[in-house]
């Protein structure tokens, strides 16, 4: 899937959120977006659970970018209270990471 520059940071933590949890539909309740802040940054709740009403939505996903405009570059995201990052000691978490970075590049080429 081929993105636009103009999309907003929620899109694309949406995406890194699909992509980690290997899904194609996503249910997303509440979605929150930090432009402004460094790093800018992105979360949302959402469930993998057809039907799921956005309140009993209770799971997170959080993401952090390195700039709040395109390109943009994943420096780490949450899954809940689970985060991953390059610099993440366990080697399996920054696998993760390192997983959803280089789908995300993808994606803006």
């Amino acid at each position: 899937m081929k993105l636009q520059w103009h999309v907003k940071l929620e899109n694309i933590c949406q995406i890194v959120a699909k992509n980690f949890l290997l899904t194609d539909h996503l249910n997303v309740g509440i979605v929150q977006s930090f432009p402004e802040l460094k790093p800018p940054g992105a979360r949302l709740t959402y469930s993998t659970r057809p039907g799921t009403s956005k309140s009993d939505m209770i799971d997170s996903f959080e993401c952090e970018f390195d700039k709040s405009d395109a390109p943009y570059h994943l420096t780490r995201f949450c899954v809940s209270q689970v985060c991953y990052s390059a610099s993440d000691a366990d080697a399996d978490r920054k696998r993760r990471f390192d997983e959803m970075r280089i789908l995300l590049d993808r994606t803006n080429k």
